[in-house]
């Protein structure tokens, strides 16, 4: 009974340490995500994903029912990610409101400016290649745009609360004109292969739009 229990007990240790497999599902995002960021709404093809997840055709059907629903769902991932790195970086309450911003920003330029392995943004790039030819994709993009925005408008209140920005500061109409100069840095950025409007993007929000 003893060596039994232990058996037991010994393979039940194994599979609480053994790798989650991924589903189906999520292998079709993981590379679709992947691989949309890099070329595209258009110029992602059905079968190139399917190779890339090693996913038969059958099987992308009965998850997804069209290229718009799974484009649907990598908005949501992508989503889900950036709102993670956000909470991490823009919730360390050890630092202040705006160093904080300006250190999430920072990570951004790493992780999507021309020195990254993938450039861009994907919310960036579907707006403006099929936002206007897909309500499905439109009212996915515009709410992860307006959550994006509220993180942000929530440190610009902690910065006004701090005495940092003047009382008069409108926290959610600054959160989306800082955002939204992001967006149009990180595109013109895209089309000069340079960080220098990333950069020039955080020299004006934070050494002139962000002071009292």
């Amino acid at each position: 009974m003893f060596f039994h229990q232990k058996a037991s007990s010994t393979m039940l240790s194994k599979a609480e340490v053994a790798p989650k497999v991924p589903s189906t599902r999520e292998r079709l995002i993981d590379a679709g995500l992947e691989l949309m960021r890099k070329h595209g709404y258009a110029a992602t093809g059905l079968q190139e994903i399917l190779e890339a997840a090693s996913v038969p055709k059958g099987s992308f059907y009965h998850h997804f029912g069209s290229k718009e629903e799974f484009t649907a769902a990598l908005v949501e991932r992508y989503a889900a990610l950036e709102g993670t790195h956000c909470a991490e970086v823009l919730g360390n309450t050890r630092q202040a409101p705006l160093k904080r911003l300006r250190r999430y920003f920072e990570d951004l330029i790493r992780v999507a400016g021309q020195s990254a392995p993938i450039h861009g943004c994907l919310l960036g790039g579907l707006s403006v290649e099929i936002a206007g030819e897909s309500s499905l994709l439109q009212g996915r993009l515009s709410a992860s745009f307006a959550t994006w925005q509220t993180g942000i408008a929530a440190v610009l209140r902690e910065a006004i609360e701090a005495g940092d920005l003047p009382n008069s500061t409108r926290p959610e109409p600054l959160a989306g004109f800082i955002l939204n100069s992001w967006e149009g840095a990180l595109l013109r950025s895209q089309a000069d292969k340079s960080d220098a409007p990333l950069k020039n993007f955080l020299y004006y929000v934070f050494e002139g739009l962000l002071t009292k």
